[in-house]
């Protein structure tokens, strides 16, 4: 699967981010696969997730292949979002602590700040709005960061869920929406099934050893 077959199951794009790299126990000598190991892989996602408009995304492209040094900081600096904001998470999922994490999500964001701009905004229900992203070869960072901290503040982190590894899930982090809020797997269609599917597999395995047994 690459990245633009990943599916955008967390119900936020801060939540889709940490999706981005496996989650779950890796196959044994293998590295957990990350969707977003290059900056194109990057971009695209960022388009597919909702964070950059086509407009964006090609001043985006066109500021890191002006400069490609600018692309790899870009990246290593959503990594290291990520990888906060999935410490942070799981710490409330968990009602423990995460200040370091903390510290470099605020650290991310207070960048993000100093490179947005107020604006008017005579439609909305406000005199202005936050405009985040305002430097092409920053914007994708800027935008996760923008929106780590929208979770973090207005998410309901008692309905955050991780799909359970423990029963052969993916570890990804989501959203439950559910209305009696009784979700378990990132996509039934995916993790649900499968894990069901290979249950059903064992017993009938279990089964024909049992009438097998002299």
């Amino acid at each position: 699967m690459d990245v633009s077959e990943l599916p955008l199951v967390g119900g936020h794009p801060a939540l889709d981010l940490v999706n981005t790299v496996e989650r779950g126990v890796p196959a044994p000598g293998s590295e957990p696969r990350d969707h977003v190991a290059e900056p194109a892989a990057l971009l695209l996602w960022a388009s597919r997730a909702g964070l950059i408009d086509d407009s964006d995304a090609r001043a985006v492209a066109g500021a890191w292949d002006r400069d490609p040094g600018a692309a790899a900081a870009a990246l290593d600096a959503v990594r290291d979002i990520r990888e906060s904001l999935h410490t942070a998470v799981l710490a409330a999922i968990d009602g423990a602590g995460s200040g370091a994490a903390l510290d470099r999500l605020h650290g991310r964001w207070l960048a993000a700040v100093g490179r947005s701009r107020l604006t008017p905004d005579p439609g909305g229900t406000s005199a202005v709005r936050l405009v985040v992203g305002i430097v092409p070869a920053s914007l994708v960072p800027d935008r996760a960061a923008h929106a780590a901290l929208d979770l973090l503040r207005t998410a309901d982190l008692g309905r955050v869920r991780r799909c359970p590894t423990e029963s052969g899930g993916c570890g990804w982090i989501f959203l439950d929406r559910s209305r009696n809020g009784s979700r378990r797997w990132c996509r039934m269609a995916d993790c649900g099934t499968e894990v069901k599917s290979r249950r059903l597999t064992e017993r009938r395995r279990a089964a024909r050893r049992s009438t097998t047994v002299p």
